[in-house]
């Protein structure tokens, strides 16, 4: 990576965060959006072009199709946000509208069990106010005639504030904005971390030009690489990069409707992508991998997800694929769920890592809730300690059934 680091204009800022990507500027915008914080940021990002970042490979897509009652709220002020950026960007004029597309997720059940699961879900979810409901087979083939389904016995189904939006604006928004209140975005990287005498507190970090910042937080939005980070201050954190693949393929007969995001049980999932199809699915082995290895492995598409789009849609057997790329989840292999604010030792360490593919959809309140941290030392809106470090270090999961 050729990147011609910069030196930092300051040796002390309040806040240090590390990673300046979605969450990084989602952390960062935050914080100058909160009228009791007037403290000092910098972001120090390795690389500004974004390039391979999970923020860069996103899919970009929304649900409140969670088991977990946070998980659902989270995503529902997700979609408030989104619906709504122009007015939280305060009415700049210069901020687009943002578009929340609710084709929704499907999610096809093929045995009882799952169905019953399912059903659970959307109790959970209509009681917070989602528009999820069940369908039968018999229902799904009304609504949506050109699935096979065949071996289907039901289904999950939300149309309302659940589907696509471009979370890329979101993020290069947050980041201009960042940047004009006076958050400092730095080419670099930290190399190196010192604590205080007890061990509680991170004092200084080191950048790779050398330069040694002291610091009051430390905020960890280094994404797959988030372990890298956190071994600087002598903490372990359960997240490492796995690989996703994503397909954009056209079909010789395009559907007369929206395709909705639809996960079926062979793993791989599809829906609409303006004029043509996207796809996606891992791998049926699911290591770890290299943090720069983002080497495509092309029979995934010929004998995996091509075959459960063909056979899932019959109308998809005449496709022709236009785009693929494979990208890195930053997977919490824990139980594939967020970790998020202090940790328990080094109180101002602060997690916003382990998404596991939720990390778009979520970062607004996640971004919002790690700012009220900062901020006020406690979570003002949405209670996030379920999501936190504490978890881990007792090797207890958060239970999340909804997990693709």
């Amino acid at each position: 990576m050729a990147t011609e680091f910069a030196a930092p204009k300051q040796t002390r800022y309040d806040v240090v965060i590390i990673g300046g990507a979605m969450y990084g500027s989602s952390v960062a915008w935050w914080l100058s959006d909160n009228a009791d914080f007037d403290g000092s940021v910098l972001v120090v990002e390795r690389n500004p072009t974004y390039e391979n970042s999970s923020t860069a490979c996103t899919n970009s897509c929304i649900r409140q199709q969670f088991s977990n009652e946070i998980n659902v709220r989270v995503s529902q002020f997700g979609a408030e946000f989104i619906k709504n950026f122009k007015q939280f960007m305060g009415n700049d004029d210069r901020v687009p509208d943002v578009v929340l597309q609710s084709y929704g997720y499907m999610y096809l059940a093929d045995t009882p069990e799952f169905a019953a699961t399912l059903r659970e879900a959307q109790e959970v979810q209509q009681g917070l106010g989602a528009g999820t409901k069940f369908m039968t087979a018999d229902e799904i083939a009304e609504a949506y005639p050109f699935y096979n389904l065949d071996g289907i016995v039901g289904a999950n189904h939300n149309l309302v504030d659940e589907g696509y939006f471009d979370g890329n604006t979101l993020f290069d928004w947050w980041k201009r904005s960042a940047k004009e209140r006076g958050v400092e975005y730095l080419t670099n990287e930290v190399t190196a971390m010192a604590k205080s005498a007890d061990g509680s507190r991170v004092e200084s970090v080191t950048l790779a030009t050398g330069e040694i910042i002291s610091c009051g937080s430390v905020v960890n939005c280094a994404g797959p690489r988030a372990v890298l980070t956190s071994r600087m201050a002598g903490i372990e954190v359960p997240v490492e990069p796995r690989k996703r693949y994503t397909y954009i393929f056209a079909a010789e007969k395009a559907l007369d409707r929206d395709l909705p995001l639809t996960i079926d049980p062979s793993g791989v999932h599809m829906r609409t992508d303006g004029q043509y199809y996207l796809a996606g699915c891992p791998p049926d082995e699911d290591p770890a991998v290299d943090y720069d290895d983002f080497i495509e492995d092309h029979s995934i598409w010929e004998e995996k997800a091509w075959p459960a789009i063909a056979n899932r849609i019959p109308q998809f057997e005449a496709i022709k694929l236009v785009n693929s790329w494979a990208g890195h989840y930053a997977f919490n292999t824990l139980d594939q769920n967020a970790i998020i604010g202090p940790h328990t030792e080094v109180e101002n360490f602060i997690f916003v890592n382990g998404f596991s593919g939720h990390g778009f959809q979520q970062s607004p309140a996640m971004g919002r809730g790690v700012a009220e941290w900062i901020a006020h030392g406690e979570y003002r809106t949405l209670d996030l300690s379920p999501f936190g470090y504490d978890r881990v270090a007792e090797g207890r999961k958060f239970l999340e059934k909804a997990v693709i």
